[in-house]
């Protein structure tokens, strides 16, 4: 028995060892190239993972290098500001802080201020530290839209009248200035107002406020106007405007990538009763807002580029503000000075564009071009000057009507934003009349 297993088992060796042979011999008979591919076979799966890994690491050191050019890039188009935040001690970090409260004060430390307008009053933050630090002020003129900031606003600068201060706070926008101070100090019309500042940024009581429509984040109706008296309100765009001209609104003032979408579903809307509170727009925003797109930042960031287009649009905001620097800069005395804060590109891009096309510089003018002109001296000698008497004045841009001090924005400090959350997106331009 033991005879055969062995001989059994002796047969399969054998056999196997045929069957080996023949493997081989069949694989010498292949082509080189044959052999190759199988082997390459046996390891394509390790392979591709390993390319795989490469391309996302290739990927990622992309993407880092061009957000640190980015970086680099913002950094380069504006000035940031150097100056210590401080927070008075009656400011309670809930309540409504004036954004570049010490920048503005610097803009104004060396003006002979015996006249200011503040186009954008609000509660008076700016104007209450302006009113304060210049003894010389003999006339004041506060504008507003809103009659609950003018009343707050009148109760601040009350508290802070003397002798020989003559103040007025009108209900007005601020592109009708020029009536404005023809209205309360007709004499400035002659001699010129010495300092003009407009903040551009809402004010805490008006987000604050769910009756004003402006927050995404409170339900409300769809107003989001300035001025309580005037007729149109976002509710009426996004229910009865043109298809087109809503889109347009999404596209240009909301800055939105996804505008065709949503103009798409708030048409889609007005089929089954229109969209007639905050509530109703965010909610169709969140429905096109799936959680890979960041969830609920997604979501909010999409709603506030939309809100932001909606209110610019109630508003006529981009129009109504570079009419207002026009008529700013024309009741400015000799010497004085423009200064605005914006708060989105938009707004930027109209005070930086408004401010060249004053000083008389068209839109396709280089640096190189400006360079070149014969008043190019007296022009070094100006700028020279403004930089020896002002650390915070960087660089300028100088013709014959006037200077721009800020060729690049001035931001807030980094302390600041930190501090102040609405300063983060703040931008500091200034102009003087020569």
């Amino acid at each position: 028995m033991a005879g055969a297993i062995r001989v059994k088992h002796m047969f399969l060796c054998s056999s196997i060892l045929a069957s080996n042979n023949n493997i081989n011999k069949a694989l010498s008979r292949l082509p080189r190239r044959g052999i190759n591919v199988i082997a390459g076979n046996l390891s394509s799966s390790e392979t591709k993972k390993k390319e795989k890994e490469k391309r996302k690491r290739r990927k990622e050191i992309e993407v880092a290098r061009e957000t640190a050019e980015a970086v680099v890039k913002k950094e380069k188009r504006r000035t940031r500001s150097s100056r210590e935040y401080e927070i008075g001690d009656d400011e309670a970090p809930s309540s409504h802080v004036p954004v570049m409260l010490g920048e503005v004060m610097d803009v104004f430390s060396s003006v002979r201020l015996r006249s200011f307008v503040d186009c954008t009053l609000g509660a008076a933050g700016h104007s209450s530290s302006i009113i304060q630090s210049h003894s010389e002020l003999n006339h004041f003129v506060g504008m507003d839209v809103d009659p609950v900031a003018r009343k707050l606003a009148h109760f601040h600068i009350d508290s802070l009248m003397h002798p020989t201060l003559k103040a007025s706070i009108v209900l007005k926008n601020f592109k009708y200035i020029k009536s404005a101070v023809a209205d309360s100090h007709p004499e400035l019309l002659d001699v010129g107002v010495d300092g003009i500042l407009m903040d551009l940024g809402m004010s805490s009581m008006q987000v604050n406020n769910p009756e004003r429509g402006f927050s995404v984040l409170q339900q409300g109706p769809l107003d989001m106007r300035m001025d309580p008296q005037a007729s149109l309100t976002a509710e009426d765009i996004v229910n009865s405007w043109p298809e087109s001209e809503l889109g347009r609104i999404l596209r240009e003032y909301g800055e939105e990538s996804n505008w065709h979408s949503l103009q798409t579903r708030i048409v889609k809307a007005r089929l089954t009763g229109g969209l007639h509170s905050t509530g109703d727009l965010v909610d169709l925003i969140k429905r096109m807002s799936p959680p890979s797109r960041g969830g609920r930042q997604g979501w909010i960031k999409t709603a506030t580029r939309v809100f932001q287009g909606l209110r610019i649009a109630v508003n006529d905001e981009l129009k109504t503000l570079q009419n207002a620097l026009y008529s700013s800069f024309d009741v400015l005395s000799p010497g004085g000075r423009l200064a605005v804060i914006s708060f989105h590109s938009l707004e930027d891009r109209v005070v930086k564009q408004t401010f060249l096309d004053i000083l008389g510089f068209q839109r396709e003018e280089t640096n190189a071009e400006m360079s070149v002109r014969p008043e190019r001296q007296i022009e070094e000698s100006i700028d020279k000057e403004l930089k020896e008497k002002e650390a915070w004045i960087k660089q300028t841009v100088i013709s014959s009507k006037g200077v721009i001090l800020t060729k690049r924005p001035i931001t807030p400090s980094e302390e600041e934003e930190k501090l102040n959350r609405r300063a983060r997106s703040a931008k500091l331009r200034v102009i003087q009349k020569l």
